[in-house]
């Protein structure tokens, strides 16, 4: 049978976070994508890639760099990236305004609202239309969050509702 293949790229944000009983305080300690990709009965074949966990508040040029970098040396034309809700839109359009050095490549960036293991999360079903995402769209960076799909630089995260809209 053949598989589909496309990478998964983590880096970081709430859908990798989990809950630190000792501080009472959210934090990483290892990526979830492996654990919530176990849970499902998907016939891809994914590369999932752990290229930092860091909350998206605190990431920076430099660490945009470092993912656009990533998807640069992707062998699969298709990319699936998980990040922090706060500055996804950032880092698309960051990946955006470089595309024309991707090789026509198809990006889609998703995250979560609440951490994959607290139960009650977003994080299962965005990943999962991510992926699908990312077989359908013509080659370009997208967004895909609360089961909408959304170009890079034609979205905003309306932080009262908690969703991702067109402006």
């Amino acid at each position: 049978m053949n598989h589909l293949s496309l990478t998964l790229l983590a880096c970081g944000g709430t859908i990798d976070k989990d809950y630190n009983p000792i501080t009472g305080e959210l934090c990483f300690s290892q990526s979830h994508l492996g654990e919530i990709l176990d849970q499902a009965n998907h016939q891809l074949n994914i590369d999932l890639q752990t290229l930092m966990l860091k909350d998206s508040l605190e990431m920076d040029e430099q660490d945009r760099e470092q993912l656009f970098q990533a998807c640069l040396a992707c062998e699969s034309q298709l990319i699936v990236i998980t990040h922090g809700t706060d500055t996804l839109t950032d880092s698309a359009e960051y990946l955006n305004a470089r595309f024309e050095h991707l090789n026509n490549k198809t990006l889609v960036l998703t995250g979560a609202m609440r951490p994959f293991k607290l139960g009650n999360s977003d994080a299962l079903f965005n990943l999962g239309t991510a992926c699908m995402a990312v077989q359908l769209c013509k080659p370009g960076v997208y967004i895909c969050m609360n089961g909408q799909l959304f170009s890079a630089g034609k979205v905003t995260k309306n932080r009262a509702l908690g969703i991702f809209v067109s402006p």
